[in-house]
């Protein structure tokens, strides 16, 4: 027991010589000064990172282009794993999330057949009975496991939140800590880094400067912090537009509308995925009688006709400003099942916005760091939306980030603290970033309506492919792939905590949706007509031709 103090005073001595030249940073009973980072962008990873970082004690701040946060922008899924970390994080955000969360998780989730679902949004299984019993429903191609995968781990179901929600909650607790902590109107457009120990000078876009000990570039896809690092221009193109500024145009574009209408499977459908040929379309509840939708087309880049809604084009830079978008998507989608009409129907044509996809190839031969600079989110990983990943990897990326600089004892460690984060999460990003891509290829260039002996619908190549792809998927690859997602999870096995949040979500879920539809049958908001053709000139579907 004598030799205790001994002991503890050559480590001290050892740490004190391995730090000598360099300040040291402090943490609770540990001297020294807080660590100073500066985040380039106010997003979710941004504003997450900078939660979790002002709890540790790091002085933080954002520098944002926006000049002040408005509620703009649509509902972001998040997943089982990214509520984990959130909890991780901090309680507080966490139960904030709860109390604006719409949970779909819990409810039936999968890919619909887009050509042979009646009509009639009915509840059916995805069973192979229709192969043998002509009278058997085949509406679900298969159902994604995201529940027992969740209950698998012990973890809250996934599920949506609206994004100005979700801004408000983390600069509201960030306010808490530092009430200063944000700069808007003056985002990050350089750099200069100062070397081991130094830190980093940033430069700002009206000319000034500031320096931090560690500069966060979570400033987006067309990130001005990543162009520096790996010598892009920011948002430069190719002429043909599939390469901009290192990302690669993933080969679709998607239109995305949002209605409000109580479709007779509401209640039991959380989100689905109507399958077909060279396309698919997407609905999701997105709470409060909400349904949000996504239209997949595979066109070239720059084939504009909506604006961006994300703050991009306007309607009037389009084509043809005129266009009755609805009626254009809904002509992308002659013979499909009706379900995908009365939802376009309901949806005013000039809500209706539009986005090229844009990723990139996982950075296996550069690292997301250099010196005192470091890359998250889509600023180095952009995904497509297929898993719903894009904000849940840089929740995490926020969560290992803040957890590895944190144990850092002083300002030469930095460079070395930011290449582990880079090696501890390359692996896994990276798996995401590939199922996420491959769920859409797959879909665009290798599944068809599913081949069936009672119809002639699915005759191709593909249509057969699809058909014995459909018993892989349902029984290993879906559950496989989720629960991979799932298996990152810093809070452990939360027990009974979901369940309990999903059976008190789905009471206020009910009132507030009842309430919604109400409102738009009172206002007469819920369907928007076709505005070209009337009723009896639109196209039928495949199904009702058939049993014509």
């Amino acid at each position: 027991m004598a030799e205790t103090p001994v002991v503890e005073d050559l480590a001290q001595i050892l740490r004190d010589v391995e730090s000598e030249g360099f300040e040291r940073l402090s943490r609770p009973a540990r001297d020294g000064r807080p660590m100073s980072v500066a985040i380039a962008g106010g997003g979710v990873g941004g504003l997450t990172t900078a939660l979790y970082m002002l709890k540790q004690g790091i002085d933080v701040t954002v520098y944002e282009k926006t000049a002040a946060f408005a509620r703009f922008g649509g509902p972001i899924q998040f997943a089982s794993n990214a509520l984990s970390a959130l909890k991780a994080i901090d309680e507080t955000l966490f139960r904030r999330v709860m109390e604006k969360f719409t949970f779909t998780g819990t409810r039936a989730c999968g890919i619909k057949d887009g050509l042979r679902a009646n009509g009639d949004f009915r509840m059916t299984d995805d069973s192979l009975s229709y192969l043998w019993d002509s009278e058997a429903p085949a509406d679900w191609f298969v159902r994604f496991p995201l529940k027992g995968c969740a209950d698998l781990f012990g973890l809250p179901y996934t599920g949506v939140i609206d994004r100005p929600d979700l801004q408000e909650i983390l600069i509201e607790e960030c306010k808490k800590l530092k009430p200063d902590f944000i700069k808007n109107g003056n985002p990050v457009v350089g750099y200069e880094d100062l070397g081991k120990g130094n830190g980093v000078d940033l430069k700002l876009d009206d000319g000034t400067s500031a320096h931090a000990d560690v500069l966060v570039g979570a400033d987006g896809i067309w990130s001005a912090v990543r162009a520096q690092m790996y010598g892009e221009v920011v948002k430069e193109s190719s002429s043909d537009m599939k390469n901009r500024q290192g990302c690669t145009y993933s080969g679709y574009t998607v239109f995305a509308g949002e209605t409000i209408i109580k479709t007779p499977d509401y209640y039991e459908t959380g989100y689905k995925v109507y399958i077909g040929p060279k396309r698919y379309f997407v609905t999701s509840d997105v709470g409060d009688g909400r349904i949000q939708w996504y239209a997949f087309f595979a066109l070239p880049p720059g084939t504009k006709k909506a604006p961006s809604g994300w703050g991009g084009s306007s309607r009037d830079e389009q084509a043809n400003p005129e266009e009755n978008l609805v009626e254009y998507i809904k002509s992308l989608h002659v013979g499909w099942t009706d379900e995908i009409m009365t939802v376009l129907d309901a949806t005013p044509p000039d809500s209706v916005e539009q986005r090229d996809l844009y990723d990139r190839s996982p950075e296996f031969t550069r690292s997301w760091a250099s010196g005192n600079v470091v890359l998250i989110g889509d600023a180095v990983h952009p995904m497509m939306p297929n898993l719903g990943q894009g904000g849940c990897q840089a929740i995490e990326d926020a969560y290992v980030l803040t957890n590895i600089l944190t144990e850092q004892e002083h300002t030469g460690k930095i460079p070395d603290s930011l290449q582990e984060f880079y090696r501890s999460r390359i692996v896994r990003v990276s798996i995401v970033q590939f199922l996420s891509r491959l769920a859409s290829d797959l879909i665009i260039n290798a599944f068809d309506t599913p081949w069936s002996p009672h119809d002639n619908l699915g005759q191709s190549w593909k249509s057969y492919l699809t058909f014995f792809w459909k018993p892989v998927l349902r029984f290993l690859i879906f559950p496989a792939q989720f629960a991979y997602l799932y298996s990152y999870h810093p809070t452990g096995n939360m027990k009974q905590i979901p369940s309990m949040l999903e059976s008190r979500w789905r009471k206020e879920h009910e009132g507030n949706s009842e309430a919604a539809f109400a409102n738009a049958s009172e206002k007469g908001v819920e369907s928007s007509g076709p505005s070209f053709f009337s009723k009896a000139d639109l196209p039928t579907t495949a199904l009702a031709a058939k049993n014509e």
